[in-house]
């Protein structure tokens, strides 16, 4: 209730801000790149990547630089990697859900998703919000029977360089009441892992619209995303 009201009260200011962003904001393109490959020797693992432009690869310029690249990579050490991507511009839950309803169904061993961010800026409730992902998850389930799916945290979006004050702020905070509300979720759902975002934030982390994910950030994304499904493969696979 009090950040609603808090917001109520800010409301002009915030509308503001979020028009001057929109109009101000440095446009950059998603990666070029192939959003399909196989790679690596060992077991086969068929990994999935669904998101919006941070899973795009929004920031660098190749795939190779982005989430899918890298984790792709490094899970080709210890595997026959087949991976895919499937990520848009300005995706959210809803807009996902949508794109799938239609999508071929085909097997994978893992699943990985990147979404929240434009929910968070459309300021979507939490309950609205956390229905909306349960229904995601059960349409993976059906489109491509993983073995789990791995649920990327939420980014601090309090610390984004692009947005100013109140709208970092305002914004921070309910990017942080909807990340609470889904991880209260996933802890009941065992076919689902929770990857908080606990990685550093500094600028030379972040793209130069400020908003982005920098090479190093999908960097060690990757690495954790990578790490988190290795640790897990000798349970998944039996």
């Amino acid at each position: 209730m009090y950040d609603t009201a808090l917001r109520a009260i800010l409301s002009p200011v915030l509308i503001a801000q979020a028009l001057q962003v929109s109009r101000s904001a440095q446009s950059l393109p998603e990666a070029a790149g192939a959003r399909m490959g196989t790679v690596g020797s060992g077991p086969a693992l068929r990994l999935m990547i669904v998101g919006d432009s941070s899973a795009a690869g929004v920031g660098v310029t190749d795939q190779r630089d982005a989430l899918s690249g890298q984790l792709a990579q490094h899970l080709a050490q210890g595997f026959n990697v087949t991976w895919q991507l499937d990520a848009l511009t300005g995706a959210t839950t809803r807009s996902t859900l949508t794109r799938l309803a239609n999508a071929a169904d085909h097997p994978a061993d893992v699943v990985i998703t990147a979404l929240g961010v434009n929910d968070v800026t459309r300021l979507i409730p939490a309950r609205s919000w956390v229905r909306q992902q349960a229904a995601l998850f059960d349409r993976l389930n059906t489109l491509y029977r993983p073995k789990q799916i791995y649920v990327s945290g939420m980014p601090p979006m309090s610390h984004f360089p692009l947005l100013p004050q109140p709208l970092r702020w305002t914004l921070g905070r309910h990017a942080a009441k909807l990340e609470h509300h889904r991880a209260a979720f996933l802890a009941t759902r065992p076919d689902c892992t929770h990857v908080p975002f606990n990685l550093p934030l500094d600028p030379a982390m972040v793209a130069s619209d400020g908003f982005h994910p920098a090479a190093p950030l999908y960097t060690l994304w990757a690495k954790e995303m990578a790490s988190r499904i290795i640790f897990d493969w000798p349970k998944l696979s039996t």
